[in-house]
């Protein structure tokens, strides 16, 4: 039988606030998650100094939620329980924490896997993401590596994916005492420039997918899809978390029970126990209702069962199926 090893990959997120500078750095200067026509290396340079400049300032919010990211330690805990439930050897990779990249790399050299399979924490695929991570490993990892690798390239509808979101809804409900028909629900997925869906991004239209699917399972519910975390002046897709917490009566038909669902975060970070409770959530009840955070798929059994299905039952591409566009982009641009 074919040895199997497997990659469990996030972003990263830092695990307290001296790691706020180095993430920030690593993250402003991917040239997938900010594109310029400028060189990389004045890219790299300009993007150097404004990580910099914000770590002051973020290292603020980082301390209002625990002074770290709860996401490098769920997504441990996932690849852990991913390798009791499936057996096979599983590696975790922190995209913007340089240092923990080292150490992966040199596990990832001593397995004698003949095959890795790659599971991005992200449904919904985007090139800023899940084509960062692939780009990554192209450049940085012995193409003989990069040769075994089968990656699941995105799963915004799969069952298995939905049904547990659509408990994670239900049991999160039931603790606050929501009745589905007197709910609205705002899906708050996180942002893209417009540039990236003119390029031939699928992001956008996977969420779309993924929040079509989920709220199949609630009839009685009224609900929105918005996008949150813009930054710059490019124009990103929308309608945004923000404009729509703050124009209830355009979508809510009235109801006065507002949960905030985070759709393309499966674990709690910055993005949902920051921004989404200290922006948004205070906005919405500045219109007097009641408002509320559903936690993100996290830990959750149902979750951890459900990724071990798809990861068995999806099927799978090589590196070169999550890299296209951006050197398509890259040929049409030089």
């Amino acid at each position: 039988m074919q040895k199997t090893a497997l990659i469990v990959a996030n972003f990263g997120g830092p695990r307290d606030l001296n790691e706020v500078p180095s993430f920030l750095e690593a993250l402003l200067t991917d040239p997938e998650v900010i594109r310029t026509p400028f060189p990389q290396w004045l890219q790299n340079l300009f993007f150097r100094r404004v990580a910099k400049k914000r770590a002051v300032h973020i290292a603020e919010d980082y301390m209002k939620i625990g002074g770290k990211s709860p996401i490098f330690e769920d997504t441990e805990w996932v690849a852990s329980r991913l390798q009791e439930l499936l057996s096979i050897q599983a590696l975790s990779f922190h995209r913007y924490l340089r240092a923990t990249h080292a150490d992966f790399v040199d596990r990832l050299l001593l397995t004698q896997a003949e095959k890795i399979v790659v599971f991005p924490l992200f449904p919904q695929f985007t090139y800023a993401t899940t084509g960062s991570i692939a780009r990554w490993f192209a450049e940085r990892l012995p193409s003989a590596i990069v040769a075994k690798m089968q990656w699941i390239r995105s799963y915004p509808d799969h069952p298995r994916f939905v049904l547990a979101f659509q408990q994670c809804i239900r049991d999160f409900m039931q603790e606050k005492g929501l009745l589905e028909s007197k709910t609205a629900f705002l899906f708050s997925a996180h942002g893209l420039p417009e540039s990236f869906i003119l390029q031939g991004d699928c992001y956008q239209q996977e969420c779309e997918r993924s929040y079509r699917s989920i709220m199949q399972g609630f009839p009685q519910a009224v609900s929105v899809l918005g996008y949150q975390s813009q930054f710059g002046r490019a124009r990103w897709i929308g309608p945004s978390t923000m404009s729509l917490s703050s124009q209830l009566t355009q979508w809510t038909q009235g109801r006065k029970q507002i949960v905030i669902v985070p759709l393309s975060f499966t674990s709690d970070h910055i993005e949902t126990l920051f921004e989404i409770e200290e922006q948004y959530l205070p906005l919405v009840r500045q219109a007097g209702v009641s408002a509320f955070r559903c936690p993100a798929l996290g830990r959750r059994e149902d979750w951890t069962a459900a990724m071990s299905d798809i990861i068995c039952g999806t099927p799978l591409v090589d590196t070169r199926d999550c890299i296209r566009l951006y050197k398509e982009t890259q040929k049409a641009g030089s």
